[in-house]
């Protein structure tokens, strides 16, 4: 029986979530929060290059997008990863499929054909293939948004984004839902289930789940109101 994108993600989330703190591509520090480039204060830092470092990482968030794609019955012809952090596990899962591979610059180079897409072979299109995205993190959305209108352009039908790890702001649902044509994003880790597993393995306590859940629901306004301050 084919299983829904509920059943995996309610399989592969927790288990990727553990993983993740593990590795340190998710770092938690409410009491103490990072200071994000951007000078707000967070207390979250994410990294899932982390998960490069080891083979069997790799292969579950392949198995996962491959049986994300199977409940979707979504059959792509091009697989395209966001440059750099999509890269490598669009890699995988194209070598999975035996599909051809592509990815996407947040803009095109600024020197030789100044194309923003590789790997589209002396067409420089997708000739109205279907593709999947394939994103490492959503946090607002854009540069992900950005990736699926380049596809478009160069004539490729990307109806689906697939990422590993969502923040799960409103900002990246707005974004997507102003998608035309639409795509949907599909994440295998989601932020409560990112929390929950945090709380249950120890990695914080009922305070530290607490203010965790309170910066979701106003990120950039959270650090101040907890004496933390953007940085200018």
């Amino acid at each position: 029986m084919k299983k829904t994108i509920e059943e995996i993600t309610g399989h592969y989330g927790p288990l990727l979530a553990a993983r993740a703190l593990d590795l340190g591509a998710i770092k938690l520090s409410p009491e103490s929060p990072f200071q994000w480039a951007s000078g707000y204060r967070m207390p979250i830092y994410n990294d899932n290059r982390q998960f490069l470092a080891q083979a069997d990482s790799r292969a579950m968030i392949c198995d996962a997008f491959t049986e994300m794609l199977d409940a979707l019955d979504f059959h792509p012809e091009n697989v395209a990863g966001t440059a750099t952090a999509g890269i490598p596990h669009a890699t995988t899962l194209a070598d999975r499929l035996g599909l051809p591979l592509s990815y996407v610059r947040s803009s095109g180079k600024d020197h030789g054909l100044h194309q923003q897409i590789e790997g589209l072979g002396k067409s420089g299109s997708y000739e109205g293939r279907r593709v999947v995205l394939i994103e490492d993190l959503i946090s607002t959305g854009g540069s992900s948004i950005k990736a699926v209108e380049a596809i478009v352009a160069a004539e490729g039908v990307c109806p689906y984004c697939l990422a590993i790890f969502t923040y799960g702001l409103k900002a990246s649902s707005d974004a997507f839902g102003a998608l035309t044509p639409p795509c949907a994003v599909h994440t295998i880790l989601d932020y409560d289930i990112m929390v929950s597993t945090a709380l249950r393995i120890g990695y914080v306590d009922e305070a530290g789940a607490a203010l965790l859940r309170q910066w979701r629901e106003d990120p950039f306004g959270w650090g101040e109101k907890h004496g933390f301050p953007p940085v200018k």
